[in-house]
């Protein structure tokens, strides 16, 4: 397994493997830039098809967390860790305790949460070898589950878009094709059904799919069906990499707005989705709310000060006026959203100077 030549491979700090005999642990941690802080990125836990699609995906996954972090104005790095496993039958404490011990050996460098396959509770177990860890359930510190605010921000970034691309200040009636009822997208279907947006989605979890139908009343639609869907927003709230050379020909919304990260393929599908006239919001923007979350966690834990609920609110609602400014320096420079991001993001830790959220 190549990590140098790697295609994903963009200058990453570090790179380590870890294997536990006892529990069966096999994971690997990726540091992609720590010009602004500590990295800090969830670990993910995902029966991958071979080592090399861990690889790619800790890869791909770490550097986002670099231009996450930046542009939200945090001072974070950027960092992520993935376990190959089912989470479902292959995860215990002990194993969690054992991934744990692997963050501690950074001393601190790079900061775990929890992403998809991992939860509360396994960063508590992780907490039990390691200070390292955000994203704990309960104490004056913990700020629990990040992902109801990671909802909140993509919901915030979406209405922005709709804003800016449809010229409609309200959501009413607007129909949005959501992709994905993990927590996070069925926390922003729960918003999205409040402000009054006609649902339609899709999961491989058929239990999730009849909840949104009954509590949103939202239309259900096979898996691959989601992208032929007549819709005014399109919110992607899965996996990466949906935004492709055959989904994108078939994908009718005006606006591209959702949770998921790195949902485009390759770079220049950004190009495509402006030659379309499609408005992408760029994921690391709008899915920034759980970073910033576990951001003033860890900061609370550091200080040993109680966690303030409002200052995460109080941030993430600037995810709004950070998304209008990429939307109009695209518009400026005949560029697309997704790489006037990037320059944003570049500008503030290759120069190791903090963005200034919006």
């Amino acid at each position: 397994m190549s990590v140098f030549s790697h295609k994903e491979f963009d200058q990453h700090e570090q790179v380590s493997f870890f294997h536990d005999a006892a529990t069966g642990l096999r994971a690997i941690i990726a540091m992609h830039n720590t010009n602004l802080g500590p990295a800090l990125g969830g670990c993910r836990m995902w029966s991958y098809e071979s080592d090399d699609a861990a690889l790619k995906d800790v890869l791909r996954l770490s550097k986002g967390m670099t231009y996450k972090a930046a542009v939200a104005g945090l001072p974070l790095g950027g960092g992520k860790s993935v376990i190959i496993g089912d989470s479902k039958k292959h995860k215990t404490p002990e194993l969690m305790r054992a991934m744990g011990r692997a963050v501690n050996s950074f001393g601190g460098q790079y900061i775990v949460a929890e992403d998809v396959g991992t939860t509360t509770e396994d960063m508590n177990h992780i907490n039990s070898q390691t200070k390292h860890v955000v994203g704990i359930a309960g104490g004056a510190h913990g700020s629990g589950d990040p992902s109801p605010t990671t909802a909140l921000g993509v919901f915030t970034g979406l209405k922005a878009a709709v804003r800016h691309r449809l010229q409609r200040n309200d959501l009413k009636g607007l129909k949005v094709a959501v992709q994905g009822l993990g927590n996070v997208g069925y926390n922003l279907c729960r918003h999205l059904h409040q402000a009054g947006a006609q649902l339609i989605v899709t999961d491989m979890a058929a239990d999730k799919v009849d909840m949104a139908s009954r509590e949103f009343g939202a239309m259900a639609v096979a898996l691959n069906s989601i992208y032929d869907i007549e819709a005014d927003v399109f919110a992607p709230c899965a996996l990466g990499g949906i935004l492709n050379d055959d989904t994108l020909t078939r994908i009718k919304a005006k606006v591209i707005a959702g949770a998921a990260n790195n949902q485009l393929a390759e770079a220049r599908h950004g190009d495509v989705l402006r030659d379309m006239k499609v408005l992408y919001a760029p994921d690391y923007v709008i899915n920034a709310g759980g970073l910033i979350s576990v951001y003033y966690e860890h900061l609370a834990r550091s200080t040993n000060k109680a966690f303030e609920r409002q200052m995460v609110l109080d941030h993430v609602a600037k995810i709004d006026g950070t998304s209008e400014s990429i939307f109009k320096r695209a518009d400026q420079e005949g560029i697309s959203t997704s790489l006037a991001a990037d320059r944003i993001a570049e500008g503030c830790f290759k120069s190791k100077k903090a963005c200034k959220a919006a």
